[in-house]
């Protein structure tokens, strides 16, 4: 049995990826505002206390992650900004800290997102985090020692968010999250590296 940390335990994607891996694995939640830890993707502060309080696990896994949607012609710097410093800066400095508390052999699975590659209206903030997600992610995994791997996960819209996000998605179909819970498995318990999983319809 394998000792996962897993961030955004509480959102849509990190319940079902909770259900999945609990069933095999030992798994510690971690959230802004519930979760056996807390933590702030944003504030790495708060990451590296929670490594501290942690110690060494044999993967870390990312649900998490906030974005700014909106017109492009009316978006700020500082809108454009909190996808940078949480979802793509925060994801960055997951790994550049939590690969040091990696057992060998481990692995690191972030989250991307279907609009890497399929941009939307007022999504520009979060095609460009997805982006660089990927890239990150690609040129990471040549580099880490130990055996340890790298991958993200991308899903496409959410059946579960439909209610909420639909708009922003016209005519694109939706997966349950329990599919993208199972390319977060893929990640874990395979022995892939630098890969995208891409959870589409």
């Amino acid at each position: 049995m394998s000792k996962i940390l897993l961030i955004g335990a509480s959102g849509t994607i990190g319940q079902a990826v909770q259900a999945n891996l609990g069933a095999r694995h030992d798994v510690i939640t971690v959230g802004r505002n519930s979760g056996t830890h807390r933590a702030d993707l944003s504030q790495p502060a708060s990451l590296a206390a929670l490594f501290a309080a942690v110690g060494r696990v044999d993967a870390i896994v990312n649900t998490a992650g906030n974005l700014h949607f909106g017109p492009l012609t009316e978006m700020t710097a500082e809108q454009f900004n909190l996808g940078l410093q949480d979802k793509l800066l925060g994801q960055v400095q997951l790994a550049l800290l939590g690969h040091k508390y990696l057992n060998d052999g481990g692995s690191i699975t972030l989250i991307s997102g279907v609009l890497s590659i399929e941009p939307i209206r007022n999504g520009a903030n979060a095609t460009a985090v997805n982006a660089a997600i990927e890239g990150f992610v690609a040129a990471a995994a040549i580099e880490l020692p130990r055996g340890l791997r790298i991958n993200a996960v991308s899903p496409t819209i959410l059946t579960e968010s439909v209610g909420v996000y639909g708009p922003f998605f016209p005519g694109f179909e939706s997966v349950p999250a329990e599919r993208a819970a199972r390319a977060y498995q893929r990640s874990v318990e395979g022995g892939q590296t630098g890969q995208v999983y891409r959870v589409n319809a």
